[in-house]
Parts: structure tokens; C-alpha cells; sequence
């Protein structure tokens, strides 16, 4: 095993490249404690706030978007990215690492040039069933390209599935089910839906469900209901049989999941990766924006039948009535539902990418 001094971690804006990048981070650190890791983002982005959380040094590229069409910021775009290349290439000359590993974003793709020009060995991680610019980019210089979803359309690619972080990988649900229904002040003994959006929530689950608080309540199906900061509604507090529990944000998702039997949601990559990990069921609604990719996360689970997709404007409350209730009511489906799940998840995925970062390192000229 290469010993890894000296890595930089390049990706962020959201979530999706973060996540992936801490998780990658952590794992890098803890079988090679002395390792200095150091992520590359761009100010304005989530890393700001969830790098230095973690305990990570966070440097930063100025932030520049590829120009879609013929503006303003097309005429500028020339000269800021060679400003971004410039800080990049500085990067690289200080930190002098023996290795990059690029998430995506706007910062990758100058860090991924930088690597190219210094000599540097890059990794490069894709999180979504469609890839993106930079990584499409990047994928042609670089030592290993790693994917989420066996989907993925990258030449070349090893499948590892989406790093995740350690709280989520090493949940055992069933030993955590009691303490998590206690948590969200939930009943043993009924069938339990979590239904998140993510921390920004989910505008069409949230209203479809609000409207059928208490035909669910009634038909003895209790909600754990993630609305999203500031979306957080009042249900009546004798509601029928069962119990409808509205939250705007969980900090401990290994409980919610561990408390649910089925879980409705969005399909970013994260989630679906997160919810195959822990071996859950779930009804995917797609992000109706974008280029599609969200669908396309999904697909893989959904084929293996762990999963159901539905669009955007087909999730309704008649959708609820007419096939989320005789769905959440069929043990028997649900029991092979999360079998299918648990057969995509990689709860590895964060060991088997620092396998090829180590790799990678073991021909860096550094090393």
C-alpha cells in the first residue's frame, strides 16, 4: 500500500460533490493518519461551512461556469478562467500533492488541468448517471475514473458507488428501529414512511402528502415527514390511528432511516446511494429540472426492482390513495423491495476509491 502524504481533493457548490469528497477524505485520513488533505472548492459553495466542520483545510479557485450561450459572461469568460487555471496551477506548485482526486464542479475541471501540466496524477469520481462537463473533460487524462451508477457512460470506468459517510455505512437498521421510532416520537408495531425532499424540501411531496394527512393517519400508516427548513406545516393533533410527524430538518438520518419501512424522495445520486446502502425501499420523484440526471440515478435500483420511479407532475394525493397505501400495506412486496435495494448498495465505495487514489499516488513522481 502507497502511503499517502500530500492529497488535494477538488469538487463543491453542492452537496453532491461535497459529500462524496468528505467521505473520501475521512477514510484517506484514517488509514493514513498523518496525511495532509487539503479540499479545493470555490467561495460561495457549501464546502465553506461543511469542510472546516469536518476538520479539513479548505483552499479555494475562483468560481468560473462555462458559458451556455452567446452573453456577457461568454465574452468574459477567457480571461476569469485563466485566472482560475493560474490559481490552480499555484495550488499544485505549494501543496505539491502526490495525488488529485476531482468530485466535479466548477473547480475541477482547472485542478484537472493543473494535474495534466504539473505532472500530477488525478482520480476522478462521478456521482450521477449522467456525467458532468468537467469530469467528461477530465476523464481523458486521468489515472482512474470512478462511477457511482454501473449506468454511468464513462469509457473505462470502475464502479465503486458513491462514498458515504461512516454513520450512514455502518447503520444496522433493525438494531436501531426501536431507538428511532422513540427519537420521532413514533408507535412500534405500524408501517412507517419517511418522506424527505432534502434540506431545501421537496415543494410537490410536501403539498401531495399535506393533503392526505389524514386518509394515511386513518388507514393506520404513520409519516415522518422531512418538509425542509421553513416549510414545516401543523397537523391536527388528535389525527386518527396513527401518528403524522412533520420535522423541517434531521441531523441524524441513521435514525429516520432506521425508523422507516418505506421512503419517499428525490433520486440525487446521494440519496439513492444512501438508501440502497442501508437496504430501503423507496418511491423516487425525480427533480422535474435539470438535464435529467435524477431519472437516470435511479434507474439501476429501479430495474432491479428496489425502487418505483414517478414523475414529478404524477405524484399526487390520487397517487398516494391508489398506490402508495396498498403498497406500504404489502409486507410481503416490501421485504423484496429492500432485498433488490440492498443488492445495489456499495457500502464500500469510500475504501474501494482510496484504493485507486493509493494507486495513483504509487506513480506520482512525489511519491
Amino acid at each position: 500500500m502507497t502511503t499517502l502524504d500530500r492529497v488535494l481533493l477538488a469538487g463543491g457548490g453542492t452537496a453532491g460533490h461535497v459529500s462524496p469528497l468528505l467521505a473520501t477524505a475521512e477514510e484517506i485520513t484514517r488509514r493514513h493518519p498523518d496525511a495532509v488533505v487539503t479540499a479545493v472548492g470555490s467561495p460561495g459553495g457549501l464546502e465553506e461551512r461543511l469542510v472546516p466542520e469536518r476538520g479539513f483545510a479548505l483552499a479555494f479557485v475562483p468560481k468560473v461556469a462555462f458559458p451556455r450561450r452567446p452573453n456577457g459572461a461568454a465574452l468574459r469568460f477567457p480571461a476569469a478562467f485563466r485566472g482560475a487555471l493560474r490559481e490552480a496551477d499555484r495550488l499544485v506548485e505549494t501543496h505539491r500533492p502526490q495525488v488529485i482526486v476531482g468530485f466535479g464542479g466548477y473547480v475541477s475541471t482547472p485542478m484537472y488541468l493543473a494535474a495534466r501540466k504539473a505532472g500530477v496524477p488525478f482520480v476522478i469520481h462521478e456521482q450521477n448517471a449522467r456525467p458532468g462537463l468537467a469530469n467528461k473533460l477530465g476523464a481523458r487524462w486521468a489515472e482512474h475514473v470512478a462511477i457511482t451508477f454501473p449506468s454511468t457512460p464513462m469509457k473505462d470506468a470502475e464502479i465503486v458507488g458513491m462514498p458515504l459517510r461512516r454513520e450512514i455505512t455502518e447503520i444496522k437498521p433493525a438494531m436501531l428501529r426501536a431507538e428511532g421510532l422513540e427519537h420521532f416520537g413514533l408507535e412500534p408495531g405500524r408501517p412507517t414512511v419517511l418522506v424527505t425532499g432534502g434540506s431545501l424540501g421537496a415543494v410537490s411531496l410536501n403539498e401531495a402528502f399535506r393533503a392526505r394527512v389524514e386518509q394515511l393517519t386513518d388507514a393506520g400508516i404513520q409519516i415522518l415527514h422531512v418538509t425542509g427548513r421553513g416549510k414545516g406545516f401543523g397537523v391536527p393533533e388528535e389525527t386518527g390511528g396513527a401518528r403524522y410527524v412533520v420535522v423541517e430538518y434531521v441531523d441524524r438520518m441513521d435514525l429516520a432511516y432506521s425508523a422507516a419501512d418505506l421512503v419517499v424522495t428525490r433520486s440525487g445520486a446521494g440519496m439513492v446511494s444512501e438508501l440502497t446502502t442501508v437496504g430501503l425501499p423507496a418511491v423516487y420523484v425525480p427533480l422535474p429540472i435539470g438535464n435529467g440526471e435524477q431519472k437516470l440515478n435511479s434507474r439501476d435500483v429501479v430495474a432491479a426492482g428496489g425502487g418505483i420511479v414517478v414523475d414529478n407532475d404524477d405524484f399526487t394525493p390520487a397517487w398516494i390513495d391508489e398506490n402508495l397505501v396498498p403498497l406500504v400495506r404489502n409486507e410481503e412486496r416490501l421485504a423484496a423491495m429492500r432485498r433488490a435495494a440492498a443488492g445495489q448498495g456499495h457500502a464500500d465505495a469510500a475504501g474501494k476509491l482510496v484504493d485507486l487514489v493509493e494507486d495513483a499516488a504509487s506513480t506520482s513522481k512525489g511519491a
